[in-house]
């Protein structure tokens, strides 16, 4: 059920959000030059996938975890789209593919060793990862990886369709920070 949810609602989303898709996309080439960003993350069952969103650090930045990044590293547009949640518009293609659902666990990267681990033991990587979910709307973030990895698996543990539409109304409605750069809000 809730697959089909992420499927149409991607599909919408992708389809009436392309003006806005555009429009970010221009005023990303004027801030970076490059405005999408790909990224090898975990997927379910440890499957890599390449992740796609706007681009919000400089372009040369290194390819580390946002709690490890230097605050620096951030664009003033970059900056916008985090607050905002916009740099997570083009994840509506990965979700749309099957890749990730709009609720669930926020894909790590590989070089993430303590978190995969933790997530593992609970059997978080069992299931897609997402754009959002309760850690996010908690403001947990990756740089806590036993808290984010019980917290992953209590979401999925007590994941219902009522529960599925309240993390994505309170990520709309602007509940939680996001990826959180050191030094930055």
């Amino acid at each position: 059920m809730i697959r089909l949810f992420d499927f149409f609602f991607s599909l919408f989303g992708l389809l009436f959000g392309f003006p806005v898709l555009l429009l970010l996309v221009v005023i990303g080439f004027f801030d970076t030059g490059s405005p999408v960003f790909r990224q090898e993350r975990v997927g379910r069952n440890k499957k890599p996938f390449t992740l796609v969103k706007f681009r919000t650090m400089k372009k040369d930045t290194a390819s580390v975890a946002s709690h490890l990044a230097s605050a620096s590293a951030i664009t003033p547009f970059g900056h916008f789209l985090r607050r905002t949640k916009l740099d997570e518009l083009p994840q509506l293609w990965n979700v749309l593919k099957g890749e990730m659902s709009l609720v669930g666990p926020r894909p790590c990267l590989f070089n993430q060793e303590e978190l995969i681990g933790e997530r593992e033991q609970r059997d978080v990587l069992a299931a897609r990862p997402g754009i959002t979910g309760l850690a996010q709307v908690n403001d947990i973030d990756m740089s806590t990886p036993v808290l984010l990895a019980e917290t992953d698996q209590k979401m999925l543990e007590n994941l219902t369709v009522g529960a599925y539409f309240k993390y994505i109304f309170m990520t709309v409605a602007g509940k939680g920070a996001g990826d959180r750069v050191p030094g930055k809000d």
